[in-house]
């Protein structure tokens, strides 16, 4: 058996599988995210342990036989964050996430060096890398930049706390900035950047690679019988990537979650610097992908349901409807779905959300729409950044819970215009992901049986009689961004 752990934002998934790959059990638990300040995001590392026991305990309850003879664990977890360790194995201060925007300044200071950083990290500086957080620890916070001893990212402090090692693998440590991705090692030059050197990492390893044994405590907590053994993992996506078995160039994903992504592998380290695409190692060995993300997207489905006091399902319900109608299409208002900042293609930390064009007429379908068509909108800037250097993918699968709405898929098939597959499970995608990771410590199965395709349920194809339409409106919101990003700086307070 072997066990999948995917710790995302808002909670945390995990999954139990046997050696054929099927789902024995899965079970989740909430996770909280604070924002003490506009464009700071946290979240207390305490919350990923307590969250995780309680996930061991529900999948013990739910297969006991089963569970206690897991092998092995993968895990997987949201990149980027901050998670500083001191001496002692303790936490210094809360975890800074990957879509806190505060360190923006702190990205100039990282790039100003005598030497090429984009050209050893393969990216352009964001905020929401990890190294500029900590650029930004170093300016405002000198006592906790003291204290350091070790930089983890929220999965390799999960690892630390079930085995006691420190290690991470290349899909997650390329978020980092820190990562020659041509090379697959830490870079000493782009450690000094932010004033580290390589004994503040962990050590490194492939996805697929065993980082260590489960601590005889929770072995005997959880009454397992084995040894267990927990490999590199994965980063959310790259996980989500391997669970759908996307790890071939053709391939590709787009998820529909917390942020909004788009996925691709690639045989060789590729680029597009210019709009902020994410150029990262695979988590399997001599695989690389090219990734964009949009910070906000069901995150915005979720707002506007607060603001108009409307369900998911019911606001997805007005929003079909509407849609159904060309001229209310024509006349809806425009959403920039930039709640917390964007990357790509823009790099932007301090564009905000905005509504435009409202009417007297205007009511909360329109509104709806709008998130729903700028959030589709934000998906189509990254697929066409990407597009700039691969169009080597003809196969896009949707995840994430977004993937759940066929309306929704449907919209975006037909601005795309192109075909859009919802696959089996995408929920625990991550989980599986690294699941399968865990399975290659066992030598009796066969590395080629491994990784496989995942069953697709559902295909959308494009509504020919919307491209036009949704292409002027794309156009006409574009406009909008770059009219807004005048005056975007002088918003903040």
């Amino acid at each position: 058996m072997f066990i999948g752990i995917d710790l995302g934002t808002s909670s945390i998934k995990m999954i139990l599988i046997d050696h054929n790959q099927r789902i024995l059990a899965t079970t989740n638990s909430s996770l909280t995210v604070q924002s003490p300040k506009d464009g700071f995001s946290e979240q207390n590392p305490q919350e990923w342990i307590n969250s995780t026991m309680e996930c061991f305990e529900a999948l013990r309850l739910k297969k006991p036989k089963e569970f206690i003879q897991t092998i092995s664990i993968g895990i997987s977890g949201h990149m980027h964050g901050a998670t500083l360790i001191d001496k002692s194995g303790n936490v210094i201060r809360p975890c800074i996430l990957w879509n806190d925007t505060r360190s923006h300044q702190e990205c100039e200071e990282f790039e100003k060096q005598n030497f090429d950083v984009r050209s050893i990290s393969g990216n352009i500086t964001m905020p929401g890398f990890t190294a500029p957080k900590i650029n930004w620890i170093k300016n405002n916070e000198i006592d906790n930049f003291k204290k350091i001893f070790k930089v983890l990212l929220p999965k390799d402090y999960l690892r630390f706390v079930l085995t006691g090692e420190f290690f991470s693998e290349m899909s997650d440590a390329s978020g980092t900035l820190w990562l020659d991705i041509k090379k697959r090692k830490w870079s000493n030059q782009l450690l000094s950047c932010s004033h580290l050197e390589e004994k503040h990492m962990p050590a490194l390893v492939e996805g697929n690679e065993e980082t260590g044994i489960l601590k005889k405590n929770l072995k005997d907590r959880f009454n397992f019988i084995n040894d267990i053994k927990v490999v590199g993992g994965a980063g959310d996506n790259a996980a989500a990537a391997t669970g759908m078995g996307i790890i071939n160039e053709n391939q590709s994903f787009i998820s529909l979650g917390t942020s909004g992504v788009f996925f691709t592998p690639t045989e060789n380290p590729l680029s597009n610097i210019g709009d902020a695409v994410h150029s990262f190692c695979h988590c399997l060995p001599n695989k690389w992908h090219l990734m964009s993300v949009m910070l906000s997207a069901s995150n915005c489905l979720d707002w506007i349901c607060a603001v108009t006091n409307t369900s998911i399902a019911d606001t997805l319900n007005n929003v079909e409807n509407l849609y159904s109608d060309t001229n209310s299409i024509k006349n809806s208002s425009y959403f920039l779905p930039y709640l917390s900042g964007e990357r790509t293609p823009y790099n932007d930390p301090h564009i905000r959300g905005s509504l435009h064009s409202i009417k007297t007429t205007t009511n909360a379908t329109d509104l709806q729409y709008a998130v729903i068509e700028g959030i589709s909108f934000g998906i189509l800037d990254g697929v066409n950044s990407i597009l700039k250097v691969n169009n080597d993918f003809d196969t896009i699968l949707m995840v994430g819970g977004g993937s759940k709405s066929s309306f929704w898929i449907e919209l975006l098939a037909s601005l795309l215009n192109r075909k859009l597959s919802v696959c089996d499970q995408s929920e625990y995608g991550a989980a599986l992901g690294v699941s399968r990771l865990a399975m290659y410590v066992d030598k009796n199965i066969p590395d080629q049986n491994i990784i496989k395709g995942i069953k697709i349920i559902r295909q959308f194809v494009p509504q020919e009689e919307k491209i036009e339409l949704l292409m002027k409106r794309y156009n006409i919101w574009k406009d909008i961004y770059h009219s807004n990003k005048k005056i975007a700086s002088n918003l903040l307070t």
